[in-house]
């Protein structure tokens, strides 16, 4: 008998049906998770979620999330509720279950206050019956860390070493160096270490040799989030050691004395072969020509060695001690003149006149250094005392100033006026230029050490607590003769002049007990010999430009 192709279409149909209904009466079923990594911020909260195919009602079967092993268990739900017997330590209390939607088959298991061990690989495990299937899950915890801190080091191999740290971050970040054109610059060194939270702490070092790059960055990114912090740092250009003039002086004179001593040993070889008689003469003039050059030599090169080690001090540490003479009749100064307060109960207003650019009248009390500063590069440090709560009128000052300034009655302490200060009032740092700009510290400096620099006309001020720079003053053309400059202002406000010695004691310290990274330039002292031998070579080899210089100096007009 032939079948009708009606009958062959009802056959198949009715073969499809009864295959759909067998596989519903089965118990198979299969589970998916997330494709893509859970990614969460450390400290937060994050949930693994995971879902059964087709839909059905789970609320009757066994649900696991475990680590690695199945005996590792984040979360057991087991007839309708948590078994915590089979859960690791370190997730009671922090892992629950969100059940919303589990009669659809989609459940999840939220973990509380994420750790940096929460980090890595996750199952998610469902039994009905004796059938069981899992699916696997990725959970990446972020952690960004503190802001990146730039230090100053100092000098070493031909330039300036500066260290970045930063702390708190997971997984490790990428550290990266950069300048003002945003070229990268290669770490020379990288360290890095976890604390007990597992958390990594950073340290890149770099060495600075292109006196160009004055402004340098420092950036730390998250390889996984892509979030980066960055700080950045200004070094002044007088800080780069340079290469001494007297090299190229010490090479030529080298050649000169070798032509010397080559023409002399010809002259002796061509004498004795034309006069064997006076040979003996001869050999005397030519061991007394050659002892000559030798002295010659050897004289040099202990000036080139004097010279190149006076140019290893950057900066001369300088004793500064306050002269009575120019002192406001106000200023209480202590017997080794090197403190200076105010008298008790002095008015505010002072004996100083009021002027049409201020709203009150407001009395400055100065007094200069004792002695002059020379055109050295010089520095010293002041210990600065101060009451900074708001409305307390306080102000000091500091820096160098002119002996052409006007300190008497009514003045202002700027650039225009002849003062190069720095001035803290009721606590924040001001600069008396006429922006009146104010630096973004993250610390208010107590410690401030003062860098004049007068070839270059340079002035700079640090914070010695740490090492940071305050702010530069640049561009100056000084005349006439500088001195060191201070003024108080309110109750409660004193300035001491840190001792040149090595000894803590000498300045008291009024920041916390933390270590401190000073600037080994001002540590130590240039030797009397290396003054001597400068001024002798001033004298001999460049007398008649130095004094044309000092005269354009001392004869340019100041601004009064």
């Amino acid at each position: 008998m032939v079948c009708s192709p009606d009958f062959s279409l009802l056959r198949d149909l009715f073969l499809i049906l009864l295959f759909q209904m067998s596989m519903w009466g089965s118990d198979s079923f299969s589970v998916t998770g997330p494709s893509e990594p859970i990614v969460a911020m450390l400290g937060a909260d994050t949930v693994l979620p995971c879902r059964v195919y087709p839909v059905m009602n789970v609320e009757d079967m066994e649900i696991r999330w475990f680590r690695n092993q199945f005996s590792e268990a984040v979360f057991v739900y087991q007839n309708g509720m948590e078994h915590v017997g089979e859960q690791l330590v370190d997730f009671k209390g922090r892992a629950e279950l969100v059940k919303d939607y589990i009669t659809e088959g989609r459940v999840a298991v939220r973990i509380h206050s994420l750790r940096v061990s929460d980090n890595g690989m996750y199952k998610c495990f469902f039994k009905k019956g004796t059938d069981f299937e899992e699916a696997i899950l990725e959970l990446k915890v972020i952690g960004l860390g503190s802001d990146p801190r730039i230090f100053l080091v100092g000098p070493e191999d031909g330039g300036i070493r500066l260290k970045c740290t930063g702390k708190g971050w997971f997984p490790q970040p990428e550290v990266q160096w950069e300048d003002v054109k945003g070229e990268k610059i290669p770490s020379v060194s990288e360290d890095e270490t976890q604390d007990d939270d597992g958390l990594f702490q950073i340290e890149a070092s770099l060495i600075v040799r292109d006196s160009s790059k004055t402004q340098v960055s420092c950036s730390m990114k998250n390889p996984f989030f892509g979030q980066e912090q960055v700080e950045t740092i200004f070094i002044p250009e007088s800080f780069f050691p340079r290469p001494s003039p007297w090299k190229a002086a010490f090479a030529v004179t080298l050649v000169i004395v070798g032509i010397s001593v080559g023409a002399i040993v010809y002259l002796a070889w061509k004498e004795r072969r034309g006069k064997k008689k006076l040979s003996k003469v001869k050999e005397e003039k030519e061991k007394e020509s050659k002892a000559k050059g030798k002295t010659r030599h050897q004289t040099w090169w202990g000036y080139v060695t004097s010279w190149i080690y006076w140019r290893k001090e950057q900066f001369k540490a300088v004793p500064v001690t306050l002269d009575p003479k120019t002192a406001h009749p106000n200023l209480v100064l202590s017997e080794n003149k090197q403190h200076i307060s105010l008298k008790n109960n002095v008015p505010q207003n002072g004996d100083a006149s009021t002027h049409k650019e201020q709203s009150i009248s407001e009395a400055i009390f100065s007094v200069l250094g004792e002695k002059p500063l020379t055109t050295e590069r010089q520095c010293w440090e002041v210990e600065v005392k101060m009451r900074t709560e708001a409305g307390s009128a306080t102000r000091c000052a500091l820096g160098v100033c002119s002996d052409t300034v006007k300190r008497d009655g009514w003045f202002v302490e700027s650039p225009e006026k002849n003062f190069w200060v720095l001035v803290k009032e009721e606590g924040k740092v001001i600069f008396p230029t006429s922006q009146k700009s104010s630096p973004s510290l993250r610390q208010q400096p107590h410690r401030i050490g003062v860098f004049l620099d007068w070839a270059d006309g340079n002035v700079s001020f640090y914070n010695m607590a740490d090492g940071s720079h305050i702010y530069s003053i640049t561009g100056i053309a000084f005349c006439g003769t500088l001195y060191p400059y201070f003024s108080l202002r309110g109750t409660g406000t004193s300035l001491t002049i840190c001792s040149t010695s090595d000894h803590p004691g000498n300045c008291p310290d009024s920041s916390p007990k933390t270590s401190r990274t000073h600037l080994s330039s001002c540590d130590t002292s240039v030797p009397q010999e290396a003054n001597s031998l400068l001024q002798e070579v001033n004298v001999s080899t460049s007398t008649a430009s130095a004094q044309a210089s000092k005269s354009s100096v001392v004869q340019e007009s100041c601004p009064s």
